[in-house]
């Protein structure tokens, strides 16, 4: 059994932790002080297919696998909690 990331996985996980790097963590901090909806990275994440990462494409989503979603997760939840689950939300439903 190989337990090495396939090559689509680990660029879903880079394209994640570049996001959260570069347009959740910096925020995070308003975020939880203002208690505030963060439409517009929801907005980002919706253009990126992260909130149907792991819903078929032939339904409109990412097509991607469970393991692609949870690294996906793991690295937006690193920037803030609250974006990682308005994003496991969306692709739980």
């Amino acid at each position: 059994m190989n337990f090495e990331l396939t090559e689509e996985q680990q660029m879903i996980q880079q394209m994640a932790r570049d996001f959260s790097a570069n347009e959740v963590k910096p925020k995070a901090p308003e975020l939880d002080k203002t208690e505030r909806h963060p439409a517009e990275i929801v907005q980002k994440l919706a253009e990126l297919n992260m909130l149907g990462i792991a819903i078929p494409d032939t339904y409109g989503g990412g097509g991607a696998d469970i393991v692609s979603y949870a690294l996906a997760l793991e690295e937006i939840s690193w920037g803030c909690a609250s974006v990682g689950v308005i994003m496991s939300v969306n692709n739980s439903l």
